[in-house]
C-alpha cells in the first residue's frame, strides 16, 4: 500500500480514540502524566493530518478524495463511508489544530482538574478524564466532517453529545453548569430527533438497498415537492439549532458561560460548524428545490441573527456570554453566504467557518487566561477587571488581536471571508446585504467597548500583582495569531481548497432552478 492510498481519515479517527483509552488506562498514581500523553497524541494526529494533506489533490478539491467505503449495516443500507473535499478537509484540519492548544491551555484552566477540598492526586485524575474526553471528541469531529453516509453522519451527530455533556456538566464552572449541560443536551436531542424522522423518510423514499444512505445515492432520489420541503425542514431545523441561529440559539450563551474555556473553543469553534457544514453539504445537494423555496425566510433569519447577536453582545456583563452572542452574529453571516447560492458566497461562507474557528478559539482561550488573573481566579464578569493593559500588556495585546479578528479588521483572515459574503449577498439581495453590514458596526462596538472596560482606565488594585502570559500560554495563542495573519494576507492558501466545491454547490441550485 503506497502513501496516497493509506486510509488517512480512519487513521485520523483511530489515533485520538487509542489516545483516550490510553489516558483512561493510566493508574491514579500516574495521572499527572496525562497532559504530556495527551499532547503527544495530539502531535501524532497533526502528523497524520499532514499526511492527509499530502495525499489530497488540491487540483481536484471539489471531488471527494481519501475515500473509504465498507459495509456497516447492509440490512438497512448503512455504510462506513468516508471522504473529504476541500471544505471538509479544512474543517478537519481546524479541529485537529485546535485540540493541542486546548490541551495545553487546560493545564491550568479554571474548573478543570480542581474542586474544593480536592487532593492533588484527584485533581490529576480529573484533568486526565477531561483530556480523554477531548480526544474522544476529536474522533467524532473528524468522523462528522468526513462522513459520506447519512446514517453514519446522524449517529456521530448524536454520539458527540455525550463527551460534550460531561465536559460541561462535570468539568464546567458555576453552580448552574449542570443546568447548562442539560439545556445543551435537550436542544441538541430535539434537533437530532427531528433529523432522524427526516432521515427515515428519505430512506423510505430511496427504495432501500445495501448502500441506500450514501449521500451520492440519496442525491439522485426524486422527491415530490411537498415531501422534499418537509424532509429539508427536518434537516435544516437540526442544523439551525447546532449552528446556532436565531431563534433556536438560546442554549449557547448558557453553555459557554459555564463550560471550561477549552470546551467552548471546541464547541463554538468546531462543533457549531456542523450546522452550517450540514446546510452546505447535505441540504443543498439533497434538497435543491426546497433550499430555493426556503431561502427567502432563511436569509431573513440570517440577517436577524447578525443584528440580534451583535446587539445582545453589547449588553453582556459576562465575557463568555458576550463571545457566545458574537458567534450568533457571525453564524448569521455564514448562513447568509450559503443561501446566496453563488460560488463567491459559498466559498466565503466556507472560509468564514475556518476563520471563525480560529478567531473565536483565540477569544475563548485568552478569556480563560484572563479569568485566571481575576481576584478569585475564576470571575468572568467584565466589570471585575480594569486597567489590565498596564498589568498584563501581552495578554491585553492578544485580546485586542482576537477582538479585531472578531470585527473583521483588514489584514486578519476574517476580513476576507466577511467581504466575500457581503459582496455575494449584495449581488443577490441588496437589502439583506445592507442590513447585514450593520453587523460590522455592532462588532466594532462590542469589541472596543469590552476592551476599554477590561484593559484601559484605572487599574484594579486587587489585580496589580497578577502575572502576564506565561511561556506556555504564549505557545497556546501564537499559532492562532500566526494563522489569522497568514490567511489574512495570503487567503489563497485556503481558498484554493474551497473554490471548486463552492462552484459545484452553486451549479447544483442553478441546475435545478
Amino acid at each position: 500500500m503506497n502513501f496516497e492510498t493509506l486510509p488517512w481519515l480512519t487513521i485520523l479517527t483511530v489515533i485520538p480514540t487509542l489516545g483516550a483509552l490510553a489516558l483512561w488506562a493510566l493508574p491514579k498514581r500516574s495521572a499527572s502524566l496525562a497532559p504530556k500523553l495527551a499532547l503527544g497524541v495530539a502531535g501524532l494526529e497533526l502528523l497524520a493530518l499532514v499526511g492527509a494533506f499530502i495525499a489530497f489533490d488540491v487540483a481536484r478539491a471539489g471531488t471527494f478524495q481519501l475515500v473509504e467505503q465498507h459495509a456497516w449495516i447492509p440490512q438497512i443500507g448503512a455504510s462506513y463511508a468516508l471522504g473529504a473535499n476541500g471544505v471538509s478537509l479544512l474543517l478537519i484540519a481546524l479541529s485537529i489544530i485546535l485540540v493541542p492548544l486546548v490541551i495545553l491551555a487546560a493545564f491550568k484552566e479554571q474548573g478543570v482538574g480542581e474542586a474544593e477540598g480536592e487532593t492533588a492526586e484527584l485533581a490529576h485524575v480529573r484533568l486526565r478524564n477531561y483530556l480523554a474526553l477531548v480526544l474522544v471528541l476529536t474522533t467524532f469531529m473528524v468522523l462528522i466532517f468526513a462522513a459520506r453516509d447519512v446514517f453514519l453522519f446522524y449517529v456521530v451527530f448524536e454520539a458527540m453529545l455525550i463527551p460534550v455533556y460531561f465536559m460541561i456538566g462535570s468539568f464546567g464552572n458555576g453552580a448552574r453548569r449542570r443546568y447548562a449541560a442539560i439545556k445543551f443536551l435537550l436542544f441538541s436531542l430535539v434537533g437530532g430527533l427531528v433529523m432522524l424522522v427526516a432521515v427515515i423518510v428519505l430512506y423510505v423514499k430511496s427504495g432501500g438497498g445495501e448502500t441506500a444512505f450514501l449521500v451520492d445515492n440519496l442525491a439522485a432520489v426524486a422527491l415530490d415537492p411537498t415531501t422534499e420541503k418537509w424532509v429539508f425542514l427536518g434537516f435544516f431545523i437540526a442544523f439551525a439549532i447546532k449552528a446556532p441561529m436565531f431563534p433556536v440559539h438560546t442554549w449557547l450563551p448558557d453553555t459557554t458561560q459555564h463550560a471550561p474555556a477549552g470546551t467552548s473553543v471546541l464547541l463554538v469553534g468546531v462543533l457549531d460548524k456542523i450546522g452550517t457544514f450540514g446546510m452546505l453539504t447535505l441540504c443543498l445537494p439533497l434538497f435543491p428545490n426546497a433550499s430555493q423555496w426556503a431561502a427567502p425566510v432563511i436569509v431573513v433569519l440570517a440577517v436577524v441573527s447578525i443584528i440580534y447577536g451583535g446587539l445582545l453582545a453589547i449588553g453582556q456583563r459576562d465575557l463568555m456570554r458576550l463571545i457566545a452572542y458574537t458567534s450568533v452574529s457571525h453564524f448569521g453571516f455564514i448562513v447568509l453566504g450559503i443561501f446566496t447560492f453563488t460560488a463567491e458566497g459559498t466559498a466565503g461562507s466556507a472560509f468564514y467557518m475556518v476563520n471563525h474557528g480560529l478567531s473565536t478559539g483565540l477569544l475563548f482561550l485568552v478569556a480563560g487566561f484572563l479569568f485566571l488573573r481575576s481576584r478569585d481566579g475564576r470571575s468572568q464578569i467584565i466589570t471585575d477587571f480594569g486597567g489590565m493593559q498596564r498589568i498584563t500588556p501581552v495578554l491585553a495585546g492578544v485580546f485586542l488581536v482576537a477582538g479585531l479578528s472578531a470585527l473583521s479588521m483588514p489584514g486578519l483572515s476574517t476580513f476576507i471571508s466577511e467581504i466575500m459574503v457581503l459582496v455575494a449577498a449584495f449581488g443577490v439581495n441588496k437589502w439583506a446585504a445592507v442590513l447585514a453590514a450593520t453587523g460590522v458596526v455592532l462588532a466594532a462596538l462590542y469589541v472596543l467597548l469590552t476592551y476599554q472596560k477590561v484593559f484601559t482606565g484605572e487599574k484594579n488594585p486587587e489585580l496589580v500583582d497578577k502575572p502576564d502570559l506565561s511561556g506556555r500560554e504564549k505557545w497556546v495563542v501564537a499559532p492562532l495569531i500566526a494563522l489569522m495573519l497568514l490567511l489574512g494576507f495570503v487567503p489563497g492558501i485556503a481558498l484554493q481548497y474551497l473554490d471548486e466545491p463552492a462552484a459545484q454547490s452553486g451549479s447544483i441550485i442553478e441546475g435545478e432552478g
